[in-house]
C-alpha cells in the first residue's frame, strides 16, 4: 500500500481551522483558564494575547522573506480540567489556566501554575505540534519528529499529573515538562494519529508503520482503570500503554474519552464503548451485585437500531461527555446520542436518559436537504417561496418529539417490568399473534433469571404487596368510620 495514501486515509483532518485573529472564550474563569483574567464571563471575551499575533488578511508574498512578521492563526483548540490549549498555524502550542510547570523550588518537581494569558510551550520550539489533548491535570501531544510535519511519523509526549499512570511512562511520577512516551517514539512500529484524555486516563489510536499489509489500527489506553475505562477486562490502573481487545480488521477513525468511559468508531460504522455504567448506555443490563458493579470492563458494541448489522452509516466522529456519548454519522447529516440526558445534553428535546443510541434533533430533518446542501430550518424559513416546506418540517419535528416521548415511555415501562432495556431486535414472540402476553413474558424472564435476581424480584413484589395491603386496610378503616358516622347521624335524627 502506498505510504502517503494510507497516511492521508487515516490521519483525518478533524481539526477546526479558524480564519479569525482572536479567540472568544466564555464561562467560569476563577483559575484563569479563559485566558483573560480571574473574572467569570457569560459572554465571549477576547483573549488579548492572540490579538497581538496579527491578522490572516495581512498575508503577502514577502512573508517568507520576513518570517517574524508572519501573522498567526489558531488552527486547533482543546480544553479540559482547568486549562485551555491552542495550536497556531506555525505548529506552536499555547497553554493557559492551570498549567503544568516545574516547581519554583525544584525544577524536576511538578506543580500547577495559573496563567491568565496564553504562554507558549517552549519545549516544542522548532517542531510542529499536530494534535493535543488534556485531562484534569495532564497533557498529551502528538509532535512531528522533524521541524516540519509532512504527514509522516508523530512522536507522542506527555506531562503533568501522573498519579494513576495516565502519562504512560511506566510509573506514577509527575512530569513538569513534556517527555516522550516510549511506546510511541520515532523508533516504534506504531504511528500515532489520534489522542484523547479522560479525567485520569488516556487513549491513543495508532496504525502499523510497515504498510506491507492491510491497515492495522489499534486503540491503546493507560492510566486510571477503576471503572473499566481502559477496556482491559479489569479495574486495574496501567502505567504503560496496552492495546484494547478490538477486532483486528477494525480500522478506527476516531476516539474520545469521557470522565470515566471511552468510545471508538471504525470506518465501517462500528462503535464500541467501555467504562462507567456499561459505557453509559447499557447500565440496565447490570445486576449491580458484588460481581457486577455496572461497569463495562471490556469493549461493548453499541448497535444502531435502524440498520441491519447495527452499523452506523457514514461515520465521522465520536465524542464523549461526562456521562454521555454522541456520534456524528451519515457523512455529517445525523447525530446520535446516548447516556445520561441531564440538562438536555442528548439533544432530543427532553432530559430523559437513553440506554440506546437515538437520533438527536439535528437539521436537516429529511433527505431533501441533501440535494440542496446543508441548510437549517431557519434558513428555509427565510425563503418565502418555500413556506410550505417549512410547515412540513415543523410537522415532522413535532411528530419526532412525540415519537421520542413514546420511546422513552416504552423504555422506562419495559425496564421497570423486565429489568432490561427494550430492544427492537428482540421483540417478544407473543407479539406475533397481535397480543402482548405479559404473563408469559414474565414467566420466561423468571425462568432464565438466576437465584439472586429472583430473590430481588421477591423482595420487590413483597414490598409492593405490603403497600397494597396497607392501602386496602386504610380504605376499609375509612369506610367503617364513614358507615359509623352515618349510622350515628341517623340515630340522632331518630331520637
Amino acid at each position: 500500500m502506498d505510504r502517503d495514501r494510507s497516511s492521508s486515509g487515516l490521519l483525518l483532518a478533524l481539526i477546526i481551522v479558524s480564519r479569525c485573529k482572536m479567540m472568544d472564550p466564555f464561562g467560569h474563569g476563577a483559575t484563569t483558564f479563559l485566558g483573560h483574567g480571574e473574572d467569570n464571563t457569560s459572554i465571549p471575551t477576547l483573549v488579548e494575547r492572540f490579538q497581538e499575533l496579527g491578522s490572516p488578511d495581512s498575508f503577502s508574498e514577502d512573508i517568507d522573506a520576513n518570517r517574524e512578521k508572519t501573522p498567526l492563526k489558531v488552527c486547533s483548540i482543546k480544553a479540559g480540567g482547568m486549562m485551555s490549549l491552542a495550536i497556531d498555524s506555525l505548529g506552536a502550542l499555547w497553554i493557559w489556566g492551570n498549567c503544568p510547570q516545574p516547581s519554583k523550588t525544584n525544577n524536576t518537581k511538578f506543580s500547577l501554575v495559573s496563567s491568565q494569558s496564553p504562554i507558549p510551550v517552549w519545549d516544542f520550539h522548532g517542531y510542529t505540534v499536530v494534535k493535543v489533548a488534556c485531562g484534569n491535570e495532564h497533557v498529551v501531544a502528538a509532535v512531528s519528529a522533524g521541524e516540519m510535519y509532512t504527514g509522516g511519523d508523530l512522536v507522542c509526549y506527555s506531562w503533568g499529573n501522573n498519579s494513576h499512570g495516565q502519562l504512560g511512562l511506566g510509573d506514577k511520577k509527575d512530569r513538569p515538562r513534556p517527555q516522550v512516551i516510549p511506546s510511541f517514539n520515532q523508533d516504534t512500529p506504531w504511528a500515532v494519529y489520534e489522542i484523547s484524555c479522560g479525567a485520569f486516563h488516556t487513549a491513543v489510536l495508532t496504525q502499523d508503520k510497515s504498510y506491507e499489509q492491510d491497515i492495522d489500527s489499534k486503540c491503546w489506553t493507560f492510566g486510571l482503570g477503576d471503572n473499566g475505562q481502559l477496556g482491559h477486562g479489569n479495574t486495574a490502573s496501567y502505567f504503560l500503554p496496552e492495546p484494547v481487545g478490538l477486532p483486528q480488521d477494525a480500522i478506527l477513525i476516531s476516539v474520545d474519552c469521557g470522565l470515566f468511559h471511552t468510545s471508538v468508531v471504525s470506518i465501517t460504522g462500528e462503535v464500541w464503548s467501555w467504562g462507567m455504567e456499561k459505557g453509559l448506555g447499557l447500565c440496565p443490563d447490570a445486576s449491580f451485585s458484588a460481581h457486577d458493579a455496572g461497569d463495562a470492563l471490556l469493549p461493548l458494541r453499541i448497535h444502531c437500531t435502524e440498520a441491519i448489522g447495527g452499523k452506523f452509516a457514514g461515520p465521522v466522529q465520536v465524542g464523549c461527555g461526562a456521562a454521555h456519548t454522541i456520534l456524528v454519522a451519515d457523512d455529517g447529516y445525523k447525530i446520535w446520542a446516548w447516556g445520561r440526558g441531564r440538562s438536555g445534553v442528548l439533544g432530543r428535546g427532553q432530559v430523559m436518559d437513553s440506554f440506546v443510541p437515538c437520533i438527536a434533533m439535528w437539521p436537516p430533518l429529511n433527505e431533501d436537504f441533501k440535494d440542496e446542501g446543508i441548510k437549517t430550518s431557519y434558513e428555509v424559513k427565510d425563503r418565502g417561496n418555500e413556506m410550505g416546506k417549512t410547515v412540513e418540517i415543523d410537522e415532522v419535528q413535532h411528530l419526532r418529539e412525540k415519537l421520542n416521548v413514546m420511546e422513552q415511555y416504552a423504555t422506562v415501562l419495559h425496564i421497570s417490568i423486565f429489568r432490561k432495556p427494550f430492544d427492537e431486535r428482540k421483540l417478544p414472540k407473543s407479539l406475533d399473534s397481535g397480543v402482548f402476553d405479559i404473563m408469559r413474558e414474565l414467566e420466561n424472564m423468571m425462568e432464565s433469571a438466576d437465584t439472586e435476581e429472583l430473590a430481588r424480584l421477591e423482595m420487590f413484589y413483597r414490598s409492593m404487596l405490603s403497600s397494597v395491603k396497607d392501602k386496602l386496610m386504610r380504605r376499609r378503616v375509612q369506610e367503617m368510620v364513614k358507615d359509623c358516622l352515618v349510622s350515628l347521624s341517623r340515630g340522632r335524627q331518630g331520637y
